[in-house]
């Protein structure tokens, strides 16, 4: 099992497929990766040897930024926006969509399940 920066790849995928399972990189950047290093994109993970594996990881290391560091990067951006107090970092506060996107109906990942107000009971 190929394991790079910290992820174990799935053994019985293609190279290109599998290299998705890292925070940081989707297809077009897997696709690159595989290409740069000379392996054919049809080839299973179980197939590479440990020279196409660490072929993979220095070319990651050099040019991607993935899995902790991203993330980390990620945080900063959002903790400086609330920060700022500016209207973004104020919708990440609250837990609402963040690139104007409607609310009135929709938006229901966001701003997590329906709770319902009950009304006065009468008597």
């Amino acid at each position: 099992m190929a394991r790079i920066a910290g992820v174990d790849l799935p053994k019985a995928k293609r190279v290109e497929i599998a290299l998705t399972y890292i925070f940081g990189i989707g297809r077009t950047s897997a696709q690159q990766i595989v290409d740069e290093a000379g392996i054919e994109r049809s080839k299973k993970t179980d197939d590479l040897n440990e020279q196409e594996i660490t072929q993979i990881r220095g070319i990651i290391d050099a040019k991607y930024k993935i899995e902790g560091d991203l993330r980390r990067e990620i945080a900063m951006n959002i903790k400086r926006l609330t920060d700022l107090n500016s209207y973004r970092g104020l919708r990440h506060k609250k837990g609402l969509p963040v690139r104007g996107q409607r609310t009135h109906t929709n938006s229901r990942t966001r701003k997590g399940p329906r709770r319902t107000v009950m009304g006065k009971k009468k008597k």
